[in-house]
């Protein structure tokens, strides 16, 4: 008899199909909300019984067993002391190169000089070699850094110069201010006559030459060299130390991906790292109190400019832009640099 039945459903279904256009009517597709009662399943004793939604003995539950990912680290803040360090040997590297460029330049005898005695008193072959210094140590720094950040070398070092385009007129107005600072740094406490960057500029033609090295090459690596790597660093070295000794996670870097310190690693390093800054100036200015206590202070806008702005192109621009002001006051003062001893 379920054969016969079976038929008849089948007859009735057809019948609901229009004969126009072959579609099933929409009144016929109507499906009950209710859901389908459980089918007993009927044992061989005769008892009837429901199938269970227990897992079988040989299941395991879903998401029993699963993959342990350890939460990502985040990423070495650099620079860091490790890339300092290696931006001393790769300036080490430039130095030792920068005696082979005035080894070639003594055996062709340029500017007449041909021992090294005589290079030594000579202003081309003592800037000269300082600059042959400086694009060495800056183009090797271009190749090495870039293999070990996997980025470019000043992208590295934050140069953003759009940054400090944005803020020039305050950038100049800083550079202005440190101009002020430094007259007033003369008068109050005046450095001693006849130090050793005067003598150089009394050198024949070294007053151009330390000019236009005063506003290129010298505060670009200076700058590469104290607020690029060493600020850094010593930032990164005390938040470092603080999280170690407190337990206490130190600041992550931004949502843009840039590093962030806190304000106290930002005040600590600004300090330590103008210390040797005025320290490198120091022969010059026969290590005068006056002098360097400027350039500490000096060293402290560029540090603050760096870090505020977060661009190293700022700090250059700033440090370019001051010793501009030094040279063109000079200029002023000597009569276009040809009464040197006014100075």
């Amino acid at each position: 008899m379920s054969g016969a039945q079976d038929s008849n459903d089948i007859d009735k279904a057809a019948n609901h199909i229009d004969a126009n256009n072959g579609q099933i009517r929409d009144s016929d597709l109507s499906l009950s909300s209710e859901p389908a009662p459980f089918v007993p399943i009927t044992s061989e004793a005769g008892e009837e019984t429901f199938p269970s939604h227990e897992p079988l003995p040989g299941d395991e539950p879903l998401f029993a067993h699963y993959e342990y990912l350890s939460p990502r680290r985040p990423a070495p803040r650099k620079p860091h002391f490790g890339d300092f360090l290696i931006f001393l040997l790769v300036a080490y590297g430039g130095i030792r190169s920068s005696v082979l460029v005035v080894a070639v330049a003594l055996h062709y005898h340029l500017f007449g000089v041909s021992t090294l005695k005589q290079a030594e008193e000579e202003i081309h072959y003592k800037i000269g070699s300082q600059a042959a210094w400086y694009v060495i140590t800056l183009v090797l720094s271009s190749v090495v850094f870039p293999l070990i950040w996997r980025k470019g070398f000043f992208e590295g070092l934050e140069w953003r110069a759009s940054a400090a385009a944005r803020h020039m007129w305050r950038l100049l107005g800083a550079a202005a201010a440190c101009f002020v600072v430094a007259l007033a740094d003369e008068i109050l406490i005046p450095g001693p006559a006849n130090t050793p960057i005067d003598q150089t500029f009394h050198m024949p033609g070294a007053i151009w030459l330390l000019f236009g090295f005063g506003v290129t090459l010298a505060p670009l690596i200076e700058e590469i060299t104290y607020r690029g790597f060493l600020l850094p660093a010593l930032c990164t070295a005390y938040d470092w130390t603080v999280e170690q000794i407190t337990g206490s996670n130190a600041p992550q870097p931004r949502t843009d991906g840039s590093i962030h310190w806190s304000m106290p690693a930002m005040i600590v390093a600004s300090v330590v790292s103008s210390i040797p800054f005025a320290l490198m100036h120091g022969e010059q200015t026969a290590y005068s109190i006056g002098p360097f206590l400027l350039l500490v202070a000096i060293s402290l806008v560029l540090c603050w400019i760096r870090l505020a702005v977060r661009s190293l192109a700022a700090s250059v621009m700033v440090h370019s832009s001051y010793n501009l002001l030094l040279f063109s006051l000079m200029f002023l003062g000597t009569d276009g640099f040809r009464h040197l001893d006014r100075m």
